[in-house]
């Protein structure tokens, strides 16, 4: 019997990661009658079906820390969503949307913005204004200059990691640059769409150095958000918390009413113009959503 992670599933085989070797396994039929899905990053236990053999059968798979269902992942330490500074164009609400879905999950993000060689003007100080106050950890690097890459590596090492981003920010390129080698596919931009080619094809946890893994998901172009109460929302606002509880109103939404204190944080600077107007939208959907 053997210990290990799952990398990913692939026709009905998973593929195992241990001390030993990568093994190619089935999953026994038990899992089936349990109802339980095995997911790349589960802990699992497996047996060889001979000696010395590169293939077995996953028996158990062991306790989660944490499941998310878009992408299909277990066991993550972190997220980390690369957006590029350009080409493509980044749409900053698609990465407040990505991160209520983190938080909702209880699940730390770092950010990463990728081709920080294309930065015009103000570009990378209006990024940290916006997402400073929030206390997410913010990365600015490049692929191609191999910048910012010891900063991205420190925040890597020893943990498992979910790696997303819309197609051709760079994530293949950024992994392939700290690794030193092609461990990753990657796709050119087209010049028609100017959006990237999809390279990832299905979810794999991706062996990186010693106990550092990343989840190497499908790109998106829309995430779709968490099934949550909007009264729950401002919790996946970091920079928000300190101010929840202290309005006029107990159940004040902080769009209307009253001696709102996020309002007030907001008119103060407090809390950014861009990340407050992500929250009315995100908000707004979610309340939407509740009424169908």
């Amino acid at each position: 019997m053997l210990d290990g992670r799952i990398l990913k599933g692939v026709g009905g085989f998973y593929y195992v990661y241990t001390e030993d070797g990568v093994y190619q396994c089935r999953a026994r039929g038990l899992f089936r009658k349990q109802s339980i899905k095995p997911l790349a990053g589960d802990r699992c236990r497996i047996e060889l079906t001979h000696t010395d053999d590169v293939e077995g059968n996953v028996t158990e798979i062991l306790p989660r820390r944490n499941a998310l269902t878009r992408p299909p992942v277990a066991n993550i330490d972190q997220a980390m969503v690369i957006f590029a500074m350009h080409s493509p164009e980044p749409v900053w609400g698609l990465l407040d949307r990505f991160l209520v879905m983190m938080e909702s999950a209880g699940i730390p993000s770092v950010i990463c913005i990728n081709k920080d060689d294309l930065a015009e003007g103000c570009e990378a100080e209006d990024i940290q204004r916006i997402y400073g106050p929030s206390g997410y950890r913010l990365i600015f690097a490049s692929a191609k200059e191999y910048t910012g890459l010891d900063e991205l590596k420190d925040v890597l090492t020893d943990k498992v990691t979910s790696v997303a981003g819309p197609s051709g920010t760079g994530k293949s390129s950024i992994i392939n640059a700290l690794t030193g080698s092609e461990l990753m596919e990657t796709g050119d931009i087209s010049r028609k769409l100017k959006r990237g080619k999809q390279t990832t094809r299905h979810t794999e946890l991706v062996h990186l150095w010693g106990d550092t893994f990343i989840f190497d998901s499908p790109g998106f172009s829309a995430m779709e958000l968490p099934d949550m109460d909007g009264a729950k929302l401002p919790d996946c606002f970091p920079e928000m918390r300190p101010f929840n509880g202290q309005c006029y109103y107990a159940d004040c939404t902080h769009i209307h009413g009253p001696d709102c204190s996020v309002r007030e944080a907001l008119g103060r600077g407090v809390i950014t113009k861009e990340r407050y107007e992500s929250y009315v939208d995100i908000y707004r959907e979610l309340q939407a959503r509740r009424k169908y």
